[in-house]
């Protein structure tokens, strides 16, 4: 039974883990993210994002980060998922519906109107699990990127 909750400070060094193995899925080195970079991007006095986790018992088998976005439409507020990861052996058993499904909770919540995301083009498996949710392409877009 997987259970969704929101990531404390205790739960830092398991992102950081998750972090490595996110990065290694994208063809990088599976080196955990910097801790001290983890904590004060999640749990200090101006939070970046919120991150939850699914857990199977003890084991952390995924993790969807999120944030605000303003304006969504109008002065509406939406909620933005940054990144959806489940670990290799935990896939195909709803951890990712069960995440998605607490993102929207936490949306409604917060009094989103929507629940915004990208997704690599390259990544099948992903694309075909959003479009079996019944979310749909949004074709009016442009991603754009800026390196500082």
């Amino acid at each position: 039974m997987v259970t969704i909750d929101r990531a404390t400070e205790a739960d830092a060094e398991t992102i950081s883990a998750l972090l490595g193995e996110i990065e290694a899925y994208y063809g990088g080195e599976n080196v955990p993210g910097d801790l001290a970079q983890v904590r004060a991007a999640l749990f200090s006095a101006r939070p970046a994002a919120t991150v939850l986790l699914a857990r199977d018992g003890e084991n952390v088998v995924g993790m969807a980060s999120y944030t605000f976005l303003w304006p969504a439409s109008g002065a509406d507020t939406s909620l933005y998922l940054k990144e959806l990861y489940v670990r290799e052996d935990a896939r195909r058993h709803g951890v990712a519906r069960a995440l998605m499904d607490a993102l929207r909770d936490e949306a409604t919540s917060a009094g989103c109107s929507r629940v915004e995301w990208t997704a690599d083009r390259d990544n099948p498996t992903a694309l075909a699990f959003y479009e079996a949710m019944g979310a749909e392409e949004n074709q009016g877009k442009v991603f754009y990127r800026s390196e500082r």
